[in-house]
């Protein structure tokens, strides 16, 4: 008996080691079917999962309360499993070169609690070899076994899209490797038992591995095309959004669009493959040109914020600017390596007073990682400038009569002023500063509809 049935017999049990918004779906999805232990270093994590609470939103709460997983943060739980799925976060240092830190300290712990006869598969996004000529070291000097006599190893790439109730696990093809034909035949089999549309075989883990990073570089350099020309057409007043939508009348035509690129994948991936790149010699043209692209678009939607108001007469230094959305992205709570810091930084740069309003954003994950505090809606008040950085659902609803109670408001009669202006200096303020400026990223509005409620609308 291998070790695919002794799981499905539940004679043995798999592991998942880190429980974010990958792992945790993941755990849940097999606890369906086998005998599964979640691992995670963060107790506070641990404790909100048994108590029935999902920080992700990925599954929800319901899900959790019910699910069979056996959340842990002791790592001698592990050695209780012979099956584990590696799924740990793999970000990128300040110089932008790959941070290996999480996926060596997940092997580190994994090798303190290995069991002869294990398989171990990394799920973590990193460049071809990593798997290989890292993580299995660690692993042997860990445990003090041997890797293809003692353990196997694998990989299968992530590809579960956070806050995206439509591309699921079960629905996505999941790319599996192993070190030989028997380890990759148990892990298409175990991935399977969750994977609806099945499985495909890569040819070796480094193969895996490079499928992995070069589907979210791809993607960066689409996005960087598409602000790049946001930027050429906003320069020749044209409409962004329209060209696409005329452009993509056409049946081969790429859906993309401008936006800011973050988050733990798409905004980090590509580096790890120019720095395997470049220490074999290659320096990228291409995968660097976009990624400069996209790194520098929060600093561009921050300077055209500034101009907008600027030609509204708004006082710069010492203006208020409220910013609808934090996370990286939409209907999504995960904060990691959002642009719209950028934003925020930016304009705080030209002496504004930042607001930020996001009721999906992890308020204490954004507070960890920049020191910022949240906003409700309610308090955005005489602000000058608004800016809809995330379209979240919640902000759909946001009509444009509630969105111009967030202004300043000033109503003339004659050479008089009504509301809170009074002095002669205000009045002079308020009749250089009665237009709304409206920022509107991803184009949440329509900007017809925008320009005829009177707002100075821009989007990329």
């Amino acid at each position: 008996m291998n070790l695919y049935e002794e799981i499905i017999n539940r004679n043995e049990k798999i592991s998942l080691v880190g429980l974010g918004y990958v792992g945790m779906p993941i755990a849940v999805a097999f606890a369906k079917k086998i005998d599964v232990i979640g691992f995670d270093v963060s107790d506070e994590k641990i404790d909100l999962y048994n108590r029935g609470i999902d920080p992700t939103k990925e599954v929800g709460d319901h899900v959790i309360k019910n699910t069979t997983v056996e959340f842990t943060s002791d790592e001698t739980k592990l050695r209780e499993a012979k099956f584990h799925i590696v799924a740990v976060p793999t970000p990128v240092k300040d110089d932008r070169t790959p941070d290996l830190t999480p996926v060596k300290s997940a092997s580190k712990t994994l090798g303190r609690n290995l069991t002869k006869g294990s398989i171990v598969v990394f799920e973590s996004t990193v460049y071809p070899g990593v798997t290989e000529e890292i993580c299995v070291p660690i692993l042997e000097k860990e445990s003090g076994l041997q890797c293809g006599v003692d353990f196997k190893v694998g990989y299968s790439p992530e590809r579960i899209n956070p806050g995206d109730q439509e591309h699921r696990l079960e629905n996505i093809v999941k790319v599996v490797s192993g070190m030989d034909e028997d380890t990759l035949g148990v892990v298409a089999n175990v991935y399977e038992l969750v994977v609806d549309v099945g499985v495909y075989k890569a040819e070796n883990i480094k193969v895996a591995e490079a499928a992995k990073v070069i589907e979210n570089a791809q993607r960066d350099i689409n996005i960087a095309f598409m602000n790049e020309l946001s930027i050429i057409f906003n320069e020749m007043d044209i409409d962004t959004k329209a060209v696409l939508e005329a452009a993509g009348t056409k049946w081969n035509f790429l859906n993309f669009s401008p936006g800011l690129v973050g988050g733990h994948c798409i905004g980090v991936d590509p580096y790890y493959l120019t720095y395997k790149a470049e220490q074999m010699g290659y320096y990228s043209q291409i995968i660097l040109s976009g990624r400069k692209i996209n790194d520098d678009m929060g600093k561009y939607v921050a300077e055209s914020t500034v101009k907008r108001m600027i030609k509204a007469k708004k006082q710069i230094n010492g203006a208020k600017v409220a910013i609808f959305g934090v996370t990286f992205k939409e209907n999504c709570p995960d904060v990691r390596n959002t642009k719209v810091i950028d934003v925020v930084k930016e304009l705080e740069e030209y002496g504004v007073e930042v607001k930020l309003v996001d009721p999906v954003a992890d308020k204490e994950d954004l507070w960890h990682e920049y020191r910022i505090n949240l906003s409700d809606v309610e308090e955005i008040k005489e602000v000058d400038a608004v800016i809809f950085a995330v379209p979240h659902e919640e902000f759909k609803a946001i009509n444009f009569d509630e969105i111009k109670k967030m202004f300043k408001r000033y109503e003339h009669v004659g050479s008089e002023i009504i509301d809170e202006v009074a002095s002669s200096t205000e009045i002079e303020i308020a009749n250089e500063s009665n237009e709304s400026v409206l920022i509107d990223i991803k184009g949440i509005y329509n900007r017809k509809e925008a320009e005829h409620e009177g707002f100075s609308y821009w989007r990329l």
